[in-house]
């Protein structure tokens, strides 16, 4: 799933192809907008609060969608349309004189007022890639639940909103915790104020997209995410994984080092060590 860092980052690709262009064609396709038009609108830009885009029309009308797992966007720089086969899958078309951009396999498409925005991501907490990120907020809602899993407290998108699971696994890496170490046992401010400085660094400087560990080999991105089986770049001990329980939200894949992250173990006996089984996130 497309984390904060990513989300923010196809804001801005789309803002350089569309805004500020007025659309000659705009189709949602799907049931609930299947009769709009939003031909003759202007795109005003887009603007992310966590995992969720905004795209924000003249007219009062803001598009909210969400790629969850399997969505994604397709910029045009010619307006061309994508190839026959793809487009059965596109859920949005915005094409202007110039520039289209496509919303594939979009399994979150909205249109609302833009005023009525605060309805799909008022229950989300601070955004560390928003200019109104709070952090004092961010702590107080994190640490409200002292007992919780911290990997969990790091899911959860009310808590703070942006980070998935490829970052609250190298989260918990970097500051030396187990996934599963309580959040009252935690410095919960300085765990924050590092996962925001990291997200803004993700999403903003070329080429540090999710590099965690400072290498852009596609292999040595991350300390533990993806890495079950294979040595730590720290002290050589194996990276240890855990599946995800299905249907819940707050035992997704885990991955972490047992020496560099002492600490509770998981709370199953299903974590293995065969990079060969292991999905990508």
């Amino acid at each position: 799933m497309p984390e904060g860092d990513t989300v923010y980052a196809l804001a801005r690709r789309l803002d350089t192809a569309l805004r500020d262009r007025v659309l000659i064609r705009g189709e949602l396709r799907v049931p609930a907008h299947a009769t709009e038009d939003l031909a003759g609108h202007r795109v005003l830009g887009h603007v992310t609060h966590g995992k969720h885009l905004l795209t924000r029309l003249s007219g009062g009308l803001t598009l909210h969608t969400h790629m969850r797992m399997a969505g994604s966007w397709t910029v045009s720089g010619s307006g061309r349309w994508l190839p026959s086969t793809v487009m059965p899958d596109v859920r949005v078309v915005l094409r202007t004189d110039r520039p289209a951009a496509y919303g594939v396999r979009l399994p979150v498409v909205d249109l609302l007022r833009t005023r009525d925005e605060a309805e799909v991501i008022g229950h989300l907490g601070p955004d560390p890639l928003r200019a109104d990120w709070d952090l004092a907020e961010a702590i107080r809602r994190v640490a409200a639940d002292p007992d919780r899993p911290l990997v969990a407290a790091l899911l959860d998108q009310r808590c703070v909103a942006g980070f998935g699971n490829l970052w609250a696994n190298e989260l918990c890496f970097l500051r030396g915790h187990s996934p599963w170490t309580a959040v009252g046992a935690v410095d919960v401010s300085a765990l924050l104020d590092l996962g925001a400085r990291a997200l803004r660094h993700s999403a903003t400087v070329p080429g540090a997209m999710q590099v965690t560990t400072g290498r852009r080999r596609k292999s040595e991105q991350h300390w533990v995410s993806g890495r079950a089986g294979r040595p730590c770049f720290r002290c050589g001990t194996t990276i240890h994984v855990v599946d995800e329980v299905p249907n819940d939200p707050e035992r997704r894949r885990t991955w972490w080092c047992p020496t560099c992250q002492p600490g509770p173990h998981p709370p199953s006996p299903r974590s293995r060590t065969d990079s060969k089984r292991q999905g990508s996130v």
